[in-house]
């Protein structure tokens, strides 16, 4: 016998079941809602074996596995999100009945309506900055002759600390200009978050990544808030400004800021 339990993706206000009667989630188990007071969580079944404790230990380190239930997982929250104030909740949170569902939408009531204000009539743009380094001093070719004579060695060196020095301030301007940029942005939204940067061995991104931003846009300012960062991206020389969006305000709507 499988036993299940219950996938919760989101958190939403004024949100009507219905409106999910098509739709599904994880492993094509069909959506539904548990309501409580108004406050209404978007779940599916799910099979304990692979997604209860021991399945989540051991398929959280199958990266194959972890793409593609996050794929699913925001695919739902952008679904809900285009029908009603939204509140993504982290990958893999699990119940074991619709009981468990609503005690725990008594527990985030005010919290969940403090973060569904913040973010109503509003979506999510993430922003990235990267400056390009210098290029460092080549490597001599194969079969190049070693300097000679007094002083070849030291000029060499002194030759590698100026093109690292070049790169390092390169990167310095970079910052700056990332500074730049977030305080403009931040100025035209709602609310604004530095996010750490990511790691390029994940992202394969080229260049030090000096801004990763999130912002809070409400909808009715997307069209100003998309000119800005074509202006900022031309205006900033020496960087490279990339954006993204609009999304669920993942970053806005965590119950924990509430």
């Amino acid at each position: 016998m499988i036993e299940s339990g219950l996938y919760c993706y989101a958190l939403a206000g004024d949100l009507a079941g219905e409106n999910l009667a098509e739709e599904t989630g994880i492993e094509g188990g069909p959506l539904r809602t548990v309501e409580h007071e108004g406050l209404v969580a978007v779940v599916s079944e799910v099979d304990l074996a692979e997604f209860g404790e021991e399945g989540l230990r051991r398929n959280l380190e199958d990266l194959a596995w972890l793409e593609a239930v996050a794929t699913a997982h925001d695919r739902v929250v952008r679904l809900v999100a285009d029908l009603a104030p939204t509140a993504p909740l982290r990958l893999a949170t699990i119940f074991l009945s619709e009981q468990g569902v609503r005690d725990r939408l008594v527990e985030w009531q005010r919290p969940a309506r403090q973060a569904l204000d913040r973010i109503r009539d509003a979506r999510e743009w993430s922003v990235k900055v990267y400056a390009d380094p210098a290029p460092a001093a080549p490597d001599p070719a194969p079969g190049t002759p070693v300097p000679e004579g007094p002083g070849a060695g030291r000029a060499y060196l002194l030759g590698r600390r100026a093109a690292a020095q070049a790169r390092n301030r390169s990167v310095e301007d970079g910052v700056r200009a990332a500074e730049a940029v977030h305080e403009r942005l931040t100025a035209a939204a709602a609310d604004s978050q530095r996010l750490a940067p990511q790691d390029r061995r994940l992202t394969g991104h080229v260049g030090e990544m000096v801004l990763n931003g999130a912002y809070l846009v409400p909808d009715t300012e997307t069209a100003g808030f998309q000119a800005l960062i074509e202006e900022l991206a031309t205006d900033q020389p020496g960087v490279r400004v990339e954006s993204a969006g609009p999304w669920a305000p993942y970053s806005f709507a965590r119950l924990e800021d509430s």
